[in-house]
C-alpha cells in the first residue's frame, strides 16, 4: 500500500459535490491530481470507488468550516475501470503547524476504507510558493520532516509531480482492502 492510513484531520465537510473541477476560481497553480484506487491484496484497478478530497486554498483557508462559506477545493469522484479519480484543483497552501497536504478519503459500498493525506515534496512546495498568491503570505512555518502527520507515513504519500507548462500533474496509487 503506497499510502498508510493517516488522521482525517479537523476540516472534513460530509456530502461534498461530485465534481471533477474543485477550483471555483480560487487562485493558484493549478493541479491535475490523478489518484488510482487498487485493491491491496490484488493490486487490482477498482471501478466505482468514491475518493473524496479537501484542501486549503492559497491563504490556508478551508471551505465550509470557521467561518468560511462554500465548497471550494472539495468534491468526490468515482473511480473509471482502470481505477482512476481524476480532479482539476490548485496547489494547495498551508497554515501554521501544518505542511502543504490534501486529504483524501476512499468509500466502496457506502463504507470508508482509506483516509489519509497527500504530500508534495518541499523542493517543488518551494518553487511555486515563490509565485503569487502564495508568495504574498511569506515563508511557510513548517516543513515536511517537522510535521507531526507527515512523520506517520508521510514519505510514503508523496504525491509523483510532473510539470506540464505552468501546471502539474500529481498522482499516486491507494490500496485498499475491501
Amino acid at each position: 500500500m503506497l499510502a498508510p492510513e493517516q488522521t482525517e484531520g479537523p476540516y472534513y465537510v460530509p456530502s461534498a459535490k461530485v465534481r471533477r473541477n474543485v477550483t471555483e476560481g480560487k487562485p493558484g497553480t493549478l493541479l491535475m491530481l490523478q489518484l488510482r484506487v487498487v485493491d491491496a491484496s490484488s493490486c487490482k484497478a477498482i471501478k466505482g470507488a468514491s475518493v473524496d478530497i479537501w484542501h486549503c486554498d492559497a491563504n490556508g483557508v478551508y471551505s465550509g468550516v470557521q467561518g468560511s462559506s462554500g465548497t471550494f477545493l472539495r468534491g468526490i469522484q468515482k473511480t473509471d475501470a482502470h481505477g482512476l479519480a481524476t480532479f482539476k484543483t490548485i496547489y494547495p497552501g498551508y497554515y501554521p503547524g501544518r505542511t502543504v497536504h490534501i486529504h483524501v478519503k476512499v468509500h466502496l459500498g457506502g463504507n470508508v476504507v482509506h483516509t489519509g493525506q497527500l504530500y508534495f515534496p518541499d523542493s517543488v512546495t518551494d518553487r511555486v510558493f515563490r509565485r503569487k498568491p502564495y508568495s504574498r503570505r511569506g515563508k511557510r512555518t513548517t516543513r515536511n520532516a517537522k510535521d507531526f502527520v507527515f512523520a506517520q507515513g508521510g514519505r510514503r504519500s508523496l504525491l509523483g509531480l510532473r510539470k506540464v507548462g505552468s501546471a502539474y500533474v500529481g498522482s499516486i496509487t491507494l490500496g485498499v482492502s475491501r
